[in-house]
């Protein structure tokens, strides 16, 4: 499990519609095929307005995530290319996607970026993940209780503001992306080499057709 280094920034989280979108190059075959919502209500009373921006090919998001993103790293270390998760620990489609990709660690890597907007815990639960010993295991905790309507883990007594700085810095990218829900995933499809990018949670069936790792 790797953190990547990231420099922080200041936090900018429009408002956004409660909706999700996929966004797919070489893979039609993945609408229907087990598709979830995502979360994409944006109420972080911290943030800065900021005008929307467009978004990104996949492409060119792959490479912005590559380069900014800081996160957890599990799955098959040794995968060329991982597959960005961009996700809020309050989102429990986020959670659903965390529980689907379990079964597919041996065969691909994902890193995953925790940011902030859908409420107060999301920051400190974000960073009480990314400082955990092991953050995978942190995290499959986190996300059963979420996901068991308990809120997530504890919040930690205080977060580090190298820490904190992370965590905004990653909602920067996420707002730099356009993308409008989470979990917003980015990754390169194993068969076709194509650049793929989903908004929402997928089942394992189809979150393995979108990796081409079925």
């Amino acid at each position: 499990m790797t953190i990547k280094s990231l420099s922080s920034s200041a936090l900018a989280s429009p408002s956004l519609p409660q909706r999700s979108r996929l966004h797919l190059l070489a893979l039609p075959a993945l609408l229907g095929l087990g598709g979830l919502a995502g979360c994409g209500d944006k109420k972080d009373e911290t943030a800065a307005p900021a005008a929307k921006s467009t978004a990104l090919s996949p492409a060119q998001a792959y490479d912005k995530i590559a380069a900014e993103g800081k996160g957890f790293t599990v799955g098959a270390l040794m995968a060329a290319n991982p597959a960005y998760v961009l996700f809020d620990p309050q989102c429990p489609h986020c959670g659903h996607l965390w529980t689907a990709s379990q079964a597919l660690l041996p065969k691909a890597k994902f890193v995953w970026i925790p940011v902030s907007f859908i409420n107060g815990k999301s920051a400190p639960q974000g960073a009480a993940i990314l400082t955990a010993a092991n953050p995978a295991e942190f995290m499959a905790a986190h996300e059963a209780s979420l996901l068991a309507g308990s809120g997530g883990t504890p919040l930690p007594a205080s977060v580090p503001p190298e820490v904190e700085a992370i965590i905004k810095a990653n909602t920067v990218l996420f707002n730099d992306l356009a993308a409008e829900s989470v979990p917003y995933m980015v990754a390169k499809n194993v068969k076709t080499g194509q650049v793929v990018a989903n908004a929402g949670a997928l089942q394992t069936a189809a979150l393995a057709e979108f990796l081409g790792v079925n």
